[in-house]
């Protein structure tokens, strides 16, 4: 009696823990209502601001990610973005004309700005208006073809391309167009369409900084004089920096906290933050001194005012908009944020990417172009992967905004991602060119980039705290199912739903946990070997995808498992949450390369380039989960966690020489793939422009190695020994004179040593640079 006994009480309470947990009035009397008490008191409260930030923007493919099974088919469903007809003509012809007008080392030396006629030729090709509908006189591009547009440029300048994109990102027209008041959207969209009124928008004070809800600016609602009347406004103070445009704009944003001490608008005294459009010229209003911003030369600087009475009608959508600034700010800024840096940076990649691999194979050291060097390969390499990966993060996340989201999460990803490799890209090509890129003058084309890559590091949320504090930390909250929901129903104020609410939430929570570990787990004992994936792909591909499943499923784990354990203090555990957005991005990048792989039908010939990045991708992800499991502060937890995720060790190792050298080899010799790699490229070709040069003398380089191959064999068989000008400049003539190579030949050999010339040339000038020359009356320069 007492062996059937054990496994029939076994059963017992097997029964009773499945009808505790199944039959939710029970569960939720037993289990839940506890645990929703203590959530309750340990939940901070929110603030509207946080709420704000919260919720804004949408949940995009990043949602799939955190699901722990991507669903690949939704993937390949999205569109893939094109330009319409006239979008592509705006490209071909308006860009390469505003490319032509600009000149980057005037712009940066000489002139510190734009030349009149580049800025006369943005404004009257309705460059500033490309997000402004064609009933009020704008272009009406879409985000994708804003996106191409802002790389093209900046393949050229960052000063023409930053002087495009900001007023065609967040600022007075995006929010004019969203929250305008009628009398607003026809009084100023068709100026600003026009480029008679120029915009800027001014947000970060010197106090506040990436706090931007902290601003100290405020105004006060009050009654004053306008034009001849009393009316009621507002009397605003603010003092900010940073603000693009500021120094030429007509017109400005300005955001600022709003108090009513006396009622006039209602009981709220602090009425919140609040979006206003400010005349430049209008009373009190300072503007016009500039800062310096690494010799970019895009107009940049502080606005000031104190005291400044302004009217209600100049809050953005009037007075019933007051206090609504935050709202309005966060909900347009995941737009602007996926197109404006991804895409500026994407223009340097590409122009490095095409500069530097044409200017390796026609620079020669130990008679060998340095192109061909493994050192140099492994530089090339990261260029060429890179460039194609950033190029796909842009392509895909300014679809998404064409496709009505605001994902803020991925603009986040996309902004700190496709800056930080823009800045290996680009310290990567200057390590290929060497003294040339750190000598200035007209004929360096990538000095000036490497100069102002930090500004893309520090604007639109500074990297660090853009890694650290918002992919995850929003990522989170914004992207789990049932995280959103728990926190809802904790503060809703009838407790008995909250109570409900938060009880599905919860169990549904712990499914979802066990679910993903138990299939992170699995997946990790076969080596995602046995993943379905649910849609047809590149067969070559295929491999990417399977893992990329399995990292999906133990990234949801782990997440879970960390918020666990750590709660909300893993907001204040900075390293952690930013490794955990690590993994979290990486998983993005490698989805957006893998689309782009398939969107552009399968090439084999560009494999190369998406292997070696999503192989490295991937390598990052894993040392982001290792980070995270070795720092994770419950080490038994980490023991375990660590078993069920790599229960066999890691799979990847950095990527393939092999497969670098194929991709340093695409980006040394013209070819489909290289064209395809840097297509939004201005490419003057002509000799006195630096890259034009390069691309001219990477063909002449081309058709004389057969040549030159002849020279080194009569070399090597000492047909020339002992003759001086028998050197690596001048061997060429020696040549000819002793018939190894003929007229005809010696014709292609001077011209390429003539464009090898002006490509390897490192500029010079007087002792003193010209400023004595530059300082002299007009008369006395003549004479000099």
């Amino acid at each position: 009696m007492f062996d059937n006994t054990i496994p029939l009480l076994g059963v017992l309470a097997l029964v009773a823990l499945a009808g505790l947990v199944t039959v939710r009035p029970l569960r939720r009397a037993l289990i839940t209502r506890s645990i929703f008490s203590a959530y309750r008191k340990v939940l901070p409260q929110m603030s509207d601001t946080e709420r704000d930030a919260l919720e804004a923007g949408t949940v995009w493919w990043e949602g799939e990610l955190f699901q722990g099974k991507p669903d690949w088919q939704k993937l390949h469903a999205y569109p893939v973005p094109k330009l319409t007809a006239e979008e592509q003509s705006f490209l071909d012809k308006e860009c390469e004309e505003a490319c032509r007008l600009v000149d980057d080392w005037k712009v940066t030396h000489e002139l510190y700005d734009l030349p009149n006629e580049a800025w006369r030729y943005i404004k009257d090709k309705g460059f500033l208006g490309m997000i402004i509908p064609k009933k009020y006189g704008g272009l009406e591009f879409s985000a994708y073809a804003h996106s191409q547009v802002v790389t093209k440029l900046s393949t050229r300048s960052s000063a023409l391309s930053v002087s495009v994109m900001v007023p065609n990102s967040l600022g007075p027209a995006e929010l004019l167009l969203h929250y305008g008041t009628e009398e607003q959207k026809n009084h100023y969209l068709p100026r600003l369409a026009k480029g008679i009124e120029v915009p800027a928008f001014a947000l970060t004070s010197p106090w506040a900084g990436s706090d931007a809800a902290s601003i100290p600016d405020s105004g006060v609602v009050c009654k004053g004089m306008y034009q001849g009347k009393e009316v009621l406004g507002m009397r605003v103070s603010w003092d900010k920096r940073y603000i693009t445009l500021a120094p030429v704009c007509t017109v400005f944003g300005l955001a600022f906290h709003l108090y009513d001490p006396d009622g006039l608008l209602g009981d709220k005294t602090h009425i919140g933050i609040t979006c206003a459009l400010v005349p430049y010229d209008h009373p009190g209003v300072d503007t016009g001194r500039r800062h310096f911003p690494l010799n970019a030369m895009f107009m940049n600087g502080p606005t000031r005012g104190k005291e400044v009475f302004m009217p209600l009608d100049f809050i953005i959508g009037g007075p019933k908009m007051a206090g609504q600034g935050w709202r309005m700010l966060m909900e347009c800024l995941a737009a602007g944020r996926s197109i404006s840096l991804p895409s500026s940076n994407t223009g340097m990649a590409q122009m490095t990417a095409r500069a530097v691999g044409g200017y390796a194979r026609v620079r020669s050291q130990f008679k060998m172009a340095v192109g061909k060097f493994e050192g140099v390969e492994e530089a090339l390499t990261r260029i060429g992967a890179y460039t194609y990966m950033m190029d796909a993060v842009r392509k895909m996340t300014a679809g998404a905004v064409d496709l009505g989201e605001k994902p803020s999460v991925v603009s986040a990803i996309a902004k700190y991602h496709v800056t930080e490799r823009a800045r290996v890209v680009v310290n990567d090509g200057m390590d290929v060119i060497g003294g040339k890129g750190i000598c200035l003058g007209p004929s360096n084309f990538l000095g000036r980039a490497y100069q102002q890559i930090p500004v893309a590091i520090t604007v639109e949320g500074a990297n660090i705290l853009t890694r650290s504090l918002i992919i995850f930390g929003q990522g989170a909250i914004r992207c789990h199912p049932y995280l959103l929901p728990e926190m809802r129903a904790a503060q809703n104020p009838d407790v008995r739903q909250g109570l409900v609410d938060f009880d599905r939430a919860l169990f549904g929570h712990i499914g979802f946990t066990m679910k993903n570990g138990w299939r992170a787990f699995r997946q990790g004992l076969t080596g995602s070997h046995f993943v379905t994936v649910n849609t047809d792909v590149a067969p070559e591909m295929k491999r990417y995808y399977q893992q990329l499943t399995r990292f999906s499923a133990a990234f949801a784990f782990l997440s879970d498992v960390s918020l666990l354990v750590l709660g909300g203090s893993v907001k204040r555990r900075e390293k952690l949450s930013a490794r955990l957005g690590d993994i979290l991005a990486q998983m993005y990048l490698i989805s957006c390369t893998l689309k782009r792989y398939e969107a552009e039908g399968r090439r084999k010939e560009d494999a190369a380039l998406a292997h070696w990045a999503i192989w490295d991708a991937m390598y990052k992800a894993q040392q982001a989960f290792d980070g995270v499991i070795a720092n994770f502060p419950v080490r038994f937890i980490a023991a375990v966690v660590n078993r069920i995720v790599f229960p066999w060790g890691h799979p990847y190792v950095v990527p393939s020489d092999e497969v670098g050298h194929q991709v340093a080899k695409a980006l040394i010799a013209p070819s489909a793939t290289r064209d395809r790699l840097t297509a939004e490229c201005y490419l003057p070709l002509e000799e006195n422009e630096p890259v034009g040069a390069i691309e001219l003398a990477l063909k002449a380089t081309l058709e004389a190695e057969q040549i030159e191959a002849k020279i080194r064999a009569a070399e090597k068989d000492g047909r020339f020994e002992g003759n001086p000008q028998a050197n690596v400049r001048d061997i060429a003539i020696v040549a000819f004179e002793a018939g190894v190579i003929n007229a005809a030949e010696y014709e292609v050999m001077k011209r390429r040593n003539h464009l090898r010339d002006i490509v390897v040339r490192v500029d010079d000038f007087p002792f003193d640079y010209g400023v004595a020359t530059a300082n002299k009356p007009a008369d006395d320069r003549m004479a000099a």
